[in-house]
C-alpha cells in the first residue's frame, strides 16, 4: 500500500498494579485514594496496541501513528515521559478522569469526538488500535463502540497478528475458544482491532526518540480540553476492597465425599 495507513491508538494510563488500591467515595463519585499521587503506567493492553502500529507503520512506509489518551493532564505528562522513548507517535490528549468507575459510553464518546477531530486523518486509511481490555475501565465494548460511532464496521476483538498482504487486504488472527485462532481477511482499512497480547517485545528506551516526541506532546498537553464524564447514571452506594477471608484446619484420613459435603456447605454459609 503505496499510500501508508494512518493509525490511531486509543490508551491511557492505569494505576501501577503493585500499588494498594482503596476505592473511596468522594464528591465526584466513586474513586481511588491518592489517585493523582499513585504511579501510574501505559494500560498493558494499549501499550501492544501501540507497538503493533508503531511495528506496522514502520513496514509500510507513509503511515502515521497518533494516540488518543484520555486522563488527568498532569498524570498523562509524567507518563508521557516514559512512553514517548519507546516508538515514535503524536499524542492527541484529553484532560478527563481515568478511573474505573466512568462509563464506557461516556468514554467512546469523548474518544470518537477527538478522533473526528485530528487535523489531516483519512478516514478511508485508519486503522483503529486499542486494548481488547483495560486495566481499569474493563468494560470490554469501548473500542467497538468507538467503531461504531466512526461507522467502522470492520471490527476484529482479541487480535494477536495483523499482517498486510501482497494485494494490499489485512490478514488478522482473532483468539477464541480452546486456544485456537480465527483468521480473517479484510480488504483494506477502515477497520477496528482490539488487540491482545500479540507477538512483539516492549520495545527498548530511546532518550532522542523521546525528545523528538515531547516536541509534539507538550503542546498537545497544554491544549488538552476538559472532559467531564459520569457513571452513566449509576450510583454507587459503596465501594469497597473484598474481604480477605481464611480458614484453615487440618484433619487427616477424610473422605472426599465428606470433604466436599464440608466445602459446599462452606460456600452456602
Amino acid at each position: 500500500m503505496s499510500a501508508g495507513f494512518h493509525l490511531v491508538v486509543c490508551g491511557s494510563l492505569v494505576p501501577d498494579p503493585l500499588q494498594t488500591l482503596e476505592p473511596v467515595v468522594g464528591p465526584d463519585g466513586p474513586g481511588l485514594k491518592n489517585e493523582l499521587m499513585l504511579p501510574a503506567i501505559l494500560d498493558p493492553w494499549a501499550g501492544h496496541a501501540l507497538n503493533e502500529a508503531a511495528n506496522l507503520a514502520k513496514q509500510v512506509p507513509g503511515s502515521k501513528v497518533w494516540l488518543v489518551s484520555l486522563g488527568p493532564k498532569a498524570k498523562l505528562q509524567q507518563l508521557m515521559m516514559s512512553v514517548a522513548q519507546k516508538v515514535p507517535f503524536e499524542l492527541v490528549a484529553l484532560d478527563g478522569p481515568a478511573r474505573g468507575f466512568t462509563d464506557a459510553w461516556e468514554v467512546s464518546e469523548a474518544l470518537a469526538g477527538a478522533i473526528r477531530n485530528i487535523a489531516g486523518l483519512d478516514r478511508s486509511r485508519l486503522l483503529l488500535f486499542g486494548g481488547c481490555a483495560s486495566a481499569s475501565r474493563d468494560a470490554g465494548v469501548t473500542m467497538q463502540m468507538i467503531g461504531e460511532r466512526l461507522e467502522i464496521t470492520d471490527q476484529f476483538l482479541g487480535v494477536d497478528e495483523l499482517k498486510v498482504q501482497p494485494d494490499g487486504s489485512l490478514r488478522v488472527l482473532e483468539r477464541v475458544e480452546g486456544g485456537q485462532h480465527l483468521a480473517s481477511v479484510c480488504a483494506g482499512p477502515p477497520l477496528v482491532a482490539a488487540w491482545a497480547t500479540g507477538h512483539l517485545p516492549d520495545p527498548a528506551s530511546n532518550p532522542q526518540l523521546g525528545m523528538q516526541n515531547m516536541r509534539t506532546i507538550m503542546p498537545a498537553l497544554q491544549k488538552a480540553p476538559a472532559v467531564k464524564l459520569g457513571t452513566g447514571g449509576v450510583e454507587f452506594a459503596e465501594v469497597e476492597l473484598p474481604t480477605q477471608r481464611r480458614e484453615t484446619r487440618i484433619v487427616k484420613d477424610s473422605n472426599p465425599d465428606e470433604i466436599a459435603r464440608e466445602l459446599v456447605t462452606w460456600l452456602r454459609g
